[in-house]
This record gives structure tokens, sequence and C-alpha cells, in this order.
């Protein structure tokens, strides 16, 4: 592992309207509003669940909105694998456990594109094991 950081974005490429599309479309929400709640619902899941570096400069590469929803959440004491993330995500909203990890995975493959495969690789470092499907990439675990 290195610790060479990418140079923080000066600003977001991504526009917080664009993202909502983005996550509208690859999540076949019907209306913009639906893929806004999905988004702000995750993101508040997420924003509990990252601490240090990972958080402060996943912030800096999403859209201002988006970032503001990240880190006004206080990061929980024992975090949560990836299955009680969408669990937790399901009681939270009153989802099904199902509509709950669609939800959740549409959200994070958008938020792994705007957080780029380096910086996405130490938030996977960071996060229980679960997390890796739900930001679109495989789980890569060791044989016992």
């Amino acid at each position: 592992m290195s610790d060479q950081r990418e140079p923080l974005p000066s600003r977001p490429a991504t526009t917080f309207e664009q993202m909502l599309e983005k996550v509208r479309y690859e999540g076949a929400y019907p209306t913009r509003e639906r893929a806004a709640e999905a988004v702000h619902q995750v993101l508040s899941g997420l924003g509990r669940q990252l601490t240090g570096d990972e958080r402060v400069e996943l912030a800096a590469r999403l859209p201002f909105e988006a970032a503001a929803i990240l880190t006004a959440q206080v990061p929980a004491l024992e975090p949560l694998t990836g299955r009680a993330f969408v669990n937790d995500l399901a009681t939270r909203t009153g989802a099904t456990p199902a509509t709950a990890r669609w939800d959740t995975s549409t959200v994070l493959t958008a938020v792994a594109t705007l957080a780029g495969p380096a910086l996405l690789t130490r938030i996977l470092d960071q996060l229980p094991t679960g997390y890796a499907l739900l930001f679109g990439r495989a789980e890569l675990t060791q044989a016992a």
C-alpha cells in the first residue's frame, strides 16, 4: 500500500444535478426526486461509516450538496458490514432489503466513479467486508 495520495481537485468536476441524473438513469428511478431521496439516504448512511482522511477526500470529490450530506453525519462507533449497512438503510427508510440494496449500489457506484480507483481502494480497506460489490467492485478475499 502506498502513502501517496491523488491530488484533490479544486472543485468537483460533476455538479449535484449531474450526479442526480446519473443516479436516476442508472437506477431507473421514475423521477429526479426519487433519485435525490436515494442519494440522501445512502450518503447519510455512508457518512456514519467513513472516518479520517478517506472521508475528507471523498467529500472533496463530491458535489458540494452531496458532500454536505456525507459530512453532516456523525461516524458510528461500530462500523457496519456491507450487509448490515443495507439492512440498516432498509430499517431507517421503511424500504424492503431488496430496494435498499438497489438504492445503495446505484448511489455508491456513482460515488465510486467520483472517488476514483485509488481513493475507492482506500475506502474499501477502511470499511468492513461486504462493501466492494455495493461500490461496483468484485469482493476479493484471501483463502483461509
